[in-house]
């Protein structure tokens, strides 16, 4: 069987990988799900159940860096066979807390730094390794997964609750991740053996390499980017359910808002994943945070029951693509030796985004009684985003216009 770029094995991979990502990625969404239980069982504010959400992010963000590093070492599998048993053991030991700080102990150590990190920024750089051409709608496919959990377990998980209560449910799931994740895992037991340091821009155009810009400057900006983006993009996502439940529309409608957001994100990645393979990490960049810049904006007038079932859609379509850009573009500068830990990295800053974002809305909300400020503090973040990611692509504009129309630099 050819094991090489873009082949049969490289999609079939692609398909464990998937399904991997969706499973291991529930644990980022528990916390959002029983942010209103948790908020009652352990008598808090919205910010104090904000904070486990925020917890498993960093260490989510955290383990990241340590999994992609250690994926570059050894190889997928082994991350992915630790990130299983520690999911297991830590929504089992989070159903069995007896208070707040255990609960969070074991949401962000267990939960989010040993167990689903494995399976998003590690996975996203290993199948990066297994395409070239298509390597955009690839990346964009594994990267769904996370969107996929967010859309499949919320509306899962609350029935679950209302049956079982939410320590049994909790209990169940890290069983699920156990059972599944194993046997896939040794699926992506074989490391690629070909020769893999080679950009999909240098079959296209033969651009300068890492060299032409500090790889330490360019991986710094990208982190940056990757927070702005998520700290405007985490709104919506973290707080739909609760924000329903403020407007008398109820935790269910939030959990159906956020199912719909999280889906339409997933066709909104496909199709930037087949738009990046024609124009780049970088444009594809700049068109998905101008896109969910003014779909944060359509939050603010509208928020009638119907109103948000149709911005939250837009949201959904408008942003899915941001995220693995920054794959694209790190795999576009950097050696693919590399890619485990730098696609890592930049993606624990969108984690780290995504947790900051969570946090920072949970708190504006408890001091303003509202979250119109959260949406504006989330649309100021959003332009951060859009200027570095202009000036990533007037970076390239010179660098383009070196290439002959033959795919060749001139000399």
């Amino acid at each position: 069987m050819n094991h090489g770029y873009d082949s049969r094995y490289a999609w079939g991979r692609l398909a464990a990988g998937l399904a991997i990502a969706i499973i291991g990625g529930i644990g980022l969404w528990t916390p959002v799900v029983v942010l209103p239980t948790i908020e009652a069982e352990f008598g808090l504010g919205r910010g104090g159940a904000s904070l486990p959400y925020t917890a498993t992010m960093i260490g989510f963000a955290v383990g990241g860096v340590l999994m992609g590093r250690l994926a570059d070492r050894r190889g997928i599998m082994v991350p992915l066979i630790l990130g299983a048993c520690m999911l297991a053991l830590g929504f089992i030991a989070a159903a069995l807390s007896q208070n707040y700080w255990q609960f969070i102990l074991a949401q962000a150590v267990l939960i989010g730094l040993l167990g689903s990190s494995a399976t998003f920024g590690p996975m996203v750089a290993d199948i990066s390794l297994w395409f070239l051409r298509r390597r955009g709608i690839a990346v964009a496919i594994v990267a769904s997964g996370n969107y996929l959990a967010g859309a499949i377990w919320p509306p899962l998980l609350l029935k679950a609750i209302d049956a079982f209560g939410w320590r049994a449910s909790y209990a169940a799931i890290g069983i699920i991740c156990l059972v599944t994740m194993l046997p896939l895992s040794y699926l992506l037991r074989r490391r690629p053996s070909f020769a893999v340091d080679v950009s999909r821009e240098t079959v296209k155009a033969a651009p300068s390499g890492p060299t032409s810009t500090a790889p330490f400057y360019l991986q710094g900006l990208l982190m940056f980017a990757g927070i702005a983006c998520c700290v405007a993009m985490s709104m919506p996502q973290v707080h739909m359910i609760a924000y329903c439940g403020d407007l008398g529309y109820g935790a269910a409608a939030g959990a159906e808002m956020l199912r719909i957001m999280l889906f339409t994100g997933v066709v909104s990645r496909l199709i930037s994943g087949a738009i990046a393979d024609r124009i780049g990490g970088v444009g594809t960049l700049i068109l998905g945070s101008t896109l969910q810049c003014l779909a944060l904006i359509f939050y603010l007038p509208f928020d009638g029951l119907m109103s948000l079932y149709v911005v939250s859609a837009l949201f959904g379509l408008s942003q899915g693509g941001i995220v693995p850009s920054y794959a694209l573009i790190v795999r576009d500068n950097f050696p693919a030796h590399q890619a485990g830990l730098r696609i890592s990295l930049v993606l624990t800053a969108t984690v780290m985004g995504m947790a900051l974002g969570g946090w920072m809305s949970g708190v504006i909300f408890d001091l303003t009684g509202s979250y119109e400020m959260a949406f504006l503090n989330g649309i100021a973040w959003n332009v951060i985003n859009m200027g570095i990611a202009l000036w990533l692509l007037l970076r390239r504009l010179p660098r383009a216009a070196m290439v002959r129309p033959g795919g060749l630099k001139s000399t």
